[in-house]
Protein backbone atom coordinates (compact mmCIF):
# COMPACT_ATOMS: atom_id res chain seq x y z
CA UNK A 1 0.00 0.00 0.00
CA UNK A 2 1.07 3.51 -1.08
CA UNK A 3 0.02 6.60 -1.20
CA UNK A 4 1.51 10.11 -3.18
CA UNK A 5 0.81 13.08 -1.03
CA UNK A 6 1.42 16.76 -1.67
CA UNK A 7 3.54 18.34 1.48
CA UNK A 8 5.01 21.62 1.37
CA UNK A 9 4.04 22.00 -2.35
CA UNK A 10 6.19 18.61 -3.18
CA UNK A 11 4.72 15.42 -4.17
CA UNK A 12 6.06 12.45 -2.48
CA UNK A 13 5.32 9.12 -2.06
CA UNK A 14 5.04 7.50 0.71
CA UNK A 15 3.95 3.71 2.35
CA UNK A 16 3.49 3.06 6.26
CA UNK A 17 6.58 2.79 8.65
CA UNK A 18 8.59 4.99 5.89
CA UNK A 19 10.77 8.03 7.04
CA UNK A 20 10.83 11.24 4.49
CA UNK A 21 12.42 14.14 5.09
CA UNK A 22 10.50 17.38 3.73
CA UNK A 23 11.02 20.46 4.09
CA UNK A 24 10.61 22.35 7.65
CA UNK A 25 7.05 22.43 8.86
CA UNK A 26 5.85 24.26 12.27
CA UNK A 27 5.17 21.14 14.27
CA UNK A 28 7.34 20.13 17.30
CA UNK A 29 9.43 16.81 17.76
CA UNK A 30 6.69 14.24 18.76
CA UNK A 31 3.75 16.25 17.62
CA UNK A 32 1.10 14.08 15.51
CA UNK A 33 0.42 15.48 11.76
CA UNK A 34 -2.26 14.84 8.89
CA UNK A 35 -1.89 15.55 5.42
CA UNK A 36 -5.49 15.51 3.75
CA UNK A 37 -3.51 16.46 0.15
CA UNK A 38 -3.74 12.93 -0.99
CA UNK A 39 -3.29 12.70 -4.81
CA UNK A 40 -3.47 9.05 -5.42
CA UNK A 41 -3.92 5.98 -2.63
CA UNK A 42 -2.98 2.44 -4.02
CA UNK A 43 -4.31 0.02 -2.08
CA UNK A 44 -2.48 -3.53 -3.43
CA UNK A 45 -3.89 -2.63 -6.98
CA UNK A 46 -6.93 -1.12 -6.34
CA UNK A 47 -6.31 2.61 -7.24
CA UNK A 48 -8.36 5.51 -5.92
CA UNK A 49 -6.93 8.72 -8.18
CA UNK A 50 -8.43 12.26 -6.87
CA UNK A 51 -9.32 15.11 -8.77
CA UNK A 52 -7.10 17.09 -7.66
CA UNK A 53 -7.17 15.25 -3.84
CA UNK A 54 -8.55 11.71 -2.76
CA UNK A 55 -12.19 12.74 -0.93
CA UNK A 56 -11.84 11.55 2.69
CA UNK A 57 -8.53 10.31 2.66
CA UNK A 58 -5.72 11.11 5.34
CA UNK A 59 -1.89 10.37 5.67
CA UNK A 60 -1.44 10.43 9.71
CA UNK A 61 2.76 10.94 10.40
CA UNK A 62 4.84 11.81 13.14
CA UNK A 63 7.27 14.30 13.78
CA UNK A 64 10.74 12.44 14.46
CA UNK A 65 13.23 15.39 13.98
CA UNK A 66 12.11 19.49 13.62
CA UNK A 67 15.61 20.79 13.18
CA UNK A 68 17.95 18.16 10.72
CA UNK A 69 19.86 19.61 8.14
CA UNK A 70 20.68 18.46 4.69
CA UNK A 71 23.95 18.50 3.26
CA UNK A 72 25.48 21.21 2.60
CA UNK A 73 25.08 22.56 -0.99
CA UNK A 74 28.26 24.62 -2.27
CA UNK A 75 27.37 27.56 -5.01
CA UNK A 76 31.12 28.75 -6.49
CA UNK A 77 31.09 31.86 -8.65
CA UNK A 78 34.15 32.80 -10.85
CA UNK A 79 34.79 35.22 -13.33
CA UNK A 80 37.49 34.32 -15.74
CA UNK A 81 40.57 36.62 -15.98
CA UNK A 82 39.10 38.74 -13.13
CA UNK A 83 40.94 37.60 -9.81
CA UNK A 84 36.69 37.23 -8.25
CA UNK A 85 36.10 34.33 -6.46
CA UNK A 86 33.50 33.35 -4.06
CA UNK A 87 32.43 30.76 -2.56
CA UNK A 88 29.05 29.98 -0.60
CA UNK A 89 27.69 26.90 1.52
CA UNK A 90 24.15 26.45 2.32
CA UNK A 91 22.78 23.90 4.22
CA UNK A 92 18.66 23.73 4.12
CA UNK A 93 16.64 22.81 7.69
CA UNK A 94 14.55 20.30 7.29
CA UNK A 95 11.96 17.96 9.01
CA UNK A 96 12.00 14.17 9.43
CA UNK A 97 8.34 12.17 9.53
CA UNK A 98 7.72 8.65 9.96
CA UNK A 99 4.29 7.83 8.02
CA UNK A 100 2.10 6.11 11.12
CA UNK A 101 -1.09 5.38 8.45
CA UNK A 102 -2.98 5.71 5.12
CA UNK A 103 -6.33 6.26 5.47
Amino acid sequence: MYAIVEIGGHQFKVSPEQEIFVNRLADKKGAAVEFKTVLLIDNDGEIKLGAPYVEGAVVKATVLCDECKADKVLVFKKKRRKGYKKLNGHRQYLTKLQINEIC
